[in-house]
């Protein structure tokens, strides 16, 4: 069996029982640091990588994400999941070719979201965002590599936050072949119990940015996995603004001090 192999059937593995945490590097760095401190699997972050090229999320090209996600999955020997946006597609068909050329990349499990742009209309129609996962689904069936399809509804983050949209959505996307469901920025013990209870006995993945629970918490209320999105990069970048603005403003340095040794962390 091929690492890659060994890797998919691991994060299949992990989805089959318990939760745990999958958090978001957003260079080869951050994520061989996190890989090293145990965690079981590690996910891409979208915004967290646009942000290393000066753009804001959803500014980074296909080819970008590809190699993107190859750095990533070739630099850790643990599963990576891949924020793999809209499928850098809007029709199935396009979708499809992009999946099959993801899973080509060593990653483990992608996601794909139902986020049109388009601020009027700001999900795709329901009709389409199915045939979208379906599409993602016999690409992944026709690679071989059993990567792990997410299927995410973004209703909470673009401005419908209409749960009963949102489960009608997740219970299609499972239907259509998704592995796992997500919908991020849902926030309430109530939102979390109607998902996963809505879904079951697919695992459900519940996005943490801001301390609203814990993982002990998340995992009495069923829920399978946690990512963290660019929350971990923004903490960084939250650090190294502050440190700046002392030293451009006040001339002084007092954040440098009982800094990591990265070199030791990255082994120099």
């Amino acid at each position: 069996m091929a690492a890659g192999d060994e890797r998919v059937a691991a994060f299949h593995r992990l989805h089959s029982h318990g939760c745990f945490v999958m958090p978001n590097p957003w260079d080869v760095g951050s994520a061989r640091a996190l890989a090293q401190m145990g965690f079981p699997a590690l996910a891409t972050t979208s915004a967290g990588f646009a942000w290393t090229l000066g753009r804001p999320d959803n500014g980074v090209a296909l080819d970008e994400a590809l190699a993107h996600l190859r750095a990533i999955a070739g630099a850790v020997d643990v599963p990576v999941n891949a924020d793999f946006e809209g499928g850098y597609a809007v029709e199935p068909d396009g979708v499809a070719a992009n999946v099959m050329a993801a899973v080509s990349t060593g990653i483990a499990g992608l996601s794909i979201e139902d986020s049109s742009g388009d601020a009027d209309e700001p999900l795709f129609d329901f009709d389409l965002a199915v045939a979208r996962i379906r599409a993602a689904r016999q690409a992944i069936d026709e690679s071989g590599t059993g990567v792990l399809l997410t299927g995410r509804s973004e209703g909470f983050v673009v401005g419908r936050p209409d749960l009963d949209e949102t489960i009608r959505r997740l219970r299609a996307y499972a239907d259509a072949g998704a592995d796992c469901l997500y919908a991020p920025r849902i926030g309430s013990v109530d939102q979390i119990e109607a998902i996963v209870a809505a879904v079951h006995p697919k695992p459900v993945n519940l996005l943490i940015n801001a301390p609203f629970t814990t993982v002990g918490e998340a995992a009495g209320l069923g829920v399978r996995r946690i990512s963290v999105g660019g929350t971990l990069a923004r903490t960084a970048w939250d650090g190294f603004l502050q440190a700046a603005r002392e030293i451009a403003d006040d001339g002084t340095f007092s954040r440098f001090t009982a800094l990591p040794d990265v070199d030791g962390l990255l082994g120099r």
